[in-house]
This record gives C-alpha cells, structure tokens and sequence, in this order.
C-alpha cells in the first residue's frame, strides 16, 4: 500500500533536457500541425524559419521519468495508475530549442477511500537553465486505483476544489480536428514509448482493439484547436490550459472541440470523437 509520508515528500533531482528545432517539429506534427503543409499559419510550428511551439509542449519537458515504479518503496501500485487531469501554464513564451531544468514534486494525495483510489497530484516547474527564466507549471493528476484506504493509517489532504461544469450553452467556436492514422507513433518520439501506443499485440493484452492515442497527445490536440480557432494561430496569447483526460482516443479518429468564451479571456472547452460520440476531454479550461 502506498506510504503516504514518503509519497508526499517526494521530489525529483534537476531534470536537465536539451531539445532542438527538430523536437519542436515532432511534437508539432504528433498533435496534428502541418496536416494542411501549404497553410502558412501550420508551417510556423513545423518548419524551422520563424519557428515557435505549441504551449502543450511544456508537458513533455524534462520529465522526471517513471519515478512511481522505480522507487518501490513508496508502495504506489503502478499498474493501476491512470493519468486522469492535466494542466499548462505559460510564464513565458516556450522557445523552439533551449535547455531547460524540470523540477517536480507531489503536491496532494487524496484518499478516496478502501477499493476506491487515491488521486495525487505532481507539480513541474519548467525554467530556462540559459537564464534561470521560469517557462511553465504543470500539472498531472493520477487516479492510483489500487491505493485506497491510506488514510486509516493516518496522512492524507484535502480534495481539490472541484473543476467547473461545461457549460450547457451552444458553444461560441465548434471545430473537428483529425488526428493522422499514425498519430501515436509520431507522438511517442517526444518521449512516452510505452507499447501501449504502438503495438497492436500490447494494446489487445490491455483490452484495446489496436493501440491508443497517449492522452498528452489529445490534450495537445484540443491546445492546436484552441490556437487556431481562438488564437489566430498566435501562441503567445493561450497563457494556461487545463483539462480532464476521459476517455481514450484512436489515431484516426476525429476530435471534435467545443469552446465557449468565458468573462476576462477565460475559455471553457470539451472534446467529443466524431466517429464514436464519445467524450474524451472534459472540464477544459483555458485561459487568454
């Protein structure tokens, strides 16, 4: 069972990652930019001249690894862990290729109670090590399904104040957004190879008909939509973005985005799939 104590002191050493412009691309293409390559607005994220990132690249910067599984003696089941939120926030414009330090820390272990879960939430912030320029926070929120009950041990935080509700109005921006067939093995290039999205014999042992979309790879997606439909392309002015990863997508499939404005350039968001009228974002929110 997880040791609450030592879970949430937990901190990882100075994560040093050095990208280049050819990173930046990658992960471009992995969430769908350069699907139209004569769309000079798309080129700017895909083609080395001028070129600037997605704020969702934050996420996969200087990493701290699968930390839950290599220190054992924290007790985390990671085999039942599943990566629930996600959030980005921008402090200042991501550069196309630097070097920067990620530090991360366990922020929250919540107790959801014996054979229901824990959440806990992990804090990284992203700084330029050219400069010490703090670039981006984020944030993962991970259900660990198999480490409820904790808390009669003693230890345990506070829930999180719940995220809002979509709202029920018709949304001011509808978007589809295809994703590419081999959209998985585009994205696991910025650094999450796990089988699961690439190996059609993993994905059945998992119970999935052919391999998954990572859900960093939709939340990117719906970041691409939110540039482009309420951006202008123009990703300095998308400073923060957050949302509840629920289901999971197929490469190929068709993300439709729902985005609603909000009072002081806040924006609320949802993704549906086209082919399935499945909902696989929820809870979106970002911020202008």
């Amino acid at each position: 069972m997880i040791d609450f104590d030592k879970t949430r002191a937990w901190q990882s050493d100075d994560v040093r990652h050095s990208y280049t412009h050819k990173d930046s691309i990658l992960y471009a293409l992995g969430v769908g930019l350069g699907a139209d390559p004569l769309d000079a607005a798309q080129l700017r994220f895909t083609y080395e001249k001028d070129l600037v990132t997605l704020p969702t690249m934050a996420a996969v910067l200087a990493s701290p690894g699968f930390w839950m599984r290599e220190r054992s003696e924290l007790g985390i089941d990671f085999t039942k862990l599943v990566h629930g939120e996600q959030s980005v926030t921008l402090h200042a414009p991501l550069p196309a290729a630097a070097t920067v330090v990620g530090k991360s820390r366990v922020t929250r272990i919540v107790d959801k109670g014996e054979g229901k879960g824990a959440v806990m939430h992990v804090e990284k912030t992203l700084t330029d090590a050219a400069n010490g320029q703090l670039l981006a926070t984020t944030e993962q929120v991970l259900f660990l399904r198999g480490d409820g009950g904790f808390s009669a041990r003693g230890g345990g935080d506070a829930p999180a104040t719940p995220l809002p509700a979509t709202p029920e109005t018709a949304p001011d921006l509808v978007l589809d957004l295809p994703t590419r067939p081999d959209a998985a093995l585009l994205y696991r290039l910025s650094g999450d190879i796990n089988p699961l999205h690439a190996d059609p014999a993993f994905a059945a042992r998992a119970g999935f008909p052919r391999p998954i979309l990572h859900g960093l790879a939709t939340f990117g997606v719906a970041c691409h939509g939110l540039v482009k439909g309420l951006c202008g392309y123009d990703p300095a002015r998308l400073k923060a973005i957050r949302a509840r990863l629920s289901a999971p997508v197929y490469p190929g499939e068709t993300l439709r985005l729902e985005a609603w404005r909000l009072e002081g350039g806040a924006l609320a968001f949802r993704g549906r799939l086209v082919e399935r009228d499945v909902t696989v974002l929820t809870h979106g929110r970002a911020q202008l």
